[in-house]
């Protein structure tokens, strides 16, 4: 596969990535190269790349505890910790192994210890694959909000090897799918008709989609890094679906959703929305709720849930002047930013998808 080039950095793939990878080390000298992993990647992917870097350089590895509800400061500070610890210094290099918690927290970290020192991400699973290997975003939560610490930090490159995915379970593969079908309603239709066309859930399947929805989303974060206009894409389904996610985190009586699960959620209520306001194809907007509904189990929320999530929407950190911004569809590839919408609108939404 081609890599891709983004901002001031290339995604390589398969076996291609790993030589690119031990050129870099080989040029950039690091004084000493830290991997940060969690404990499944530890056990999973790790003997993967260890085989494949080729240096005397001294290795150090770093665990944190898997998990969105480990995105944190608090676990920021025990990376900073435990890199002062091993005599890291600006001249070090971290390579983040894992998934999107682990490629967001990482280069937050990296981005952040003595000023700034190089990283290197090789996202692990689908959902990083596909979302968080482009764009430039780093950033752990406050709470149960999403990403409100952060920066923008370009990686010095990114590595995509689709044999990580093997060591998926399948919920977590239907995950990243959610990313990549919201690439396909709102930039690309190919995609979204592959998608209603699978016959299995393979990694054969998916390695031609992986590519095409990096491709997409360098694309866009190319043309608008800092998110000023065409980047507010990206957040289909993400302005509900963030807020069902942070709901369901916090809520003692939920079993906590996968971003992927959360943002389907968000992508059939929007697609709703888009709908009512917008003339979005109702004969689509069903289809879409029937082929999203048969790879996400139906997931039960609550009428007396509605207010949590609402006020969570507040919170989001796309927001201006404490107003919700939603990004809807008119029809497939086509979109409009920055759409206010009433609350009894979301409710009418949040309705339609227990329906």
């Amino acid at each position: 596969m081609t890599p891709i080039l983004s901002n001031n950095y290339y995604v390589n793939f398969q076996n291609d990535a790993y030589q690119k990878l031990n050129e870099f080390i080989s040029t950039y000298k690091p004084s000493t190269l830290f991997i940060l992993v969690d404990e499944n990647t530890n056990s999973l992917c790790l003997p993967i790349l260890l085989q494949e870097i080729a240096t005397t350089i001294t290795i150090e590895i770093i665990e944190i505890e898997s998990g969105e509800e480990n995105k944190n400061l608090e676990t920021c500070s025990g990376v900073w910790n435990a890199l002062t610890e091993l005599g890291a210094d600006r001249k070090s290099l971290i390579l983040n192994l894992g998934g999107g918690v682990i490629t967001d927290l990482g280069g937050f970290v990296a981005s952040t210890f003595k000023r700034g020192i190089a990283f290197i991400n090789i996202p692990t699973t689908l959902l990083s694959m596909v979302d968080a290997s482009v764009g430039g975003k780093t950033g752990v939560d406050l709470g149960v909000l999403k990403n409100q610490i952060g920066l923008f930090s370009d990686p010095k490159m990114v590595l995509i090897d689709s044999r990580y995915l093997e060591t998926l379970p399948k919920r977590e593969l239907r995950s990243g799918l959610a990313e990549i079908i919201k690439y396909g309603l709102t930039y690309d239709t190919k995609v979204w008709n592959k998608i209603k066309e699978f016959k299995e859930f393979s990694i054969n399947e998916l390695t031609p989609l992986i590519y095409r929805s990096i491709e997409i989303k360098n694309e866009i974060t190319t043309k608008d890094p800092k998110e000023a206009g065409l980047r507010k894409v990206l957040n289909f389904g993400h302005t509900l679906g963030h807020a069902i996610e942070s709901y369901f985190l916090e809520a003692k009586d939920k079993e906590n959703l996968t971003h992927g699960e959360a943002i389907a959620i968000g992508m059939i209520t929007e697609t709703y929305i888009s709908n009512v306001l917008l003339n979005f194809p109702s004969e689509e907007l069903h289809n879409i709720k029937k082929i999203i509904l048969s790879i996400y189990n139906k997931v039960a929320i609550n009428s007396s849930d509605y207010d949590a999530i609402i006020e969570l929407l507040i919170h989001d950190k796309k927001n201006v002047n404490g107003q919700v911004n939603f990004v809807l569809l008119t029809k497939f590839e086509k979109f409009k930013l920055d759409c206010k919408v009433e609350k009894e609108l979301i409710v009418k939404a949040l309705d339609y998808y227990k329906s």
